[in-house]
């Protein structure tokens, strides 16, 4: 008996720990259901910090772009995306978020924009939720964004991404 209260005293330490760790870093959970919008998401993406994630494999910073995006991009990815990406799965997973930085040639940041998969989010498009930001985070476009559905969806054969292949 002595035993469980010291490992349930342990454990609830620990537990205490991590959540004092948390709310200290500001990290926020991805926004899903009802807290899924543009202004959600920016806010994980900072909270997340992304610019410190991987970058795409096999892409550096600043690499030739092409239109609408920029001259120049730099494309970051999360834990799940990256998974997917090393694993030649075919697919995202859902919780795959894909940050594309979009620079002019002088290497001004234009515009960021974000694909993010949401299990039942879109599902007759891959369950992608798009967004573009201006440098500063406000959003431009959000959601089920019709000029990202035509191109992506029209001309991507890799789960609506052109970047890379996942198989």
């Amino acid at each position: 008996m002595k035993r469980m209260i010291v490992t349930l005293v342990a454990s609830l330490g620990a537990g205490a720990l991590l959540w004092a760790c948390a709310a200290q870093t500001g990290a926020q959970p991805t926004p899903t259901g009802a807290d899924l919008s543009g202004t959600a998401l920016w806010s994980s993406l900072q909270a997340q910090k992304y610019t410190t994630w991987k970058m795409w494999p096999g892409k550096t910073a600043l690499y030739q772009g092409t239109e609408p995006h920029g001259a120049l991009l730099t494309t970051y990815v999360n834990g799940a995306a990256l998974d997917a990406i090393q694993g030649k799965r075919g697919t995202m997973t859902a919780g795959a978020i894909v940050v594309k930085e979009n620079y002019m040639p002088d290497k001004m940041l234009a515009a960021i924009t974000v694909m993010y998969k949401v299990k039942g989010y879109n599902p007759s498009s891959g369950d992608w939720f798009w967004a573009k930001y201006t440098p500063q985070g406000k959003v431009e476009a959000e959601g089920k964004v019709a000029m990202c559905l035509g191109c992506h969806g029209a001309k991507a054969d890799n789960d609506y991404l052109f970047t890379g292949v996942l198989r």
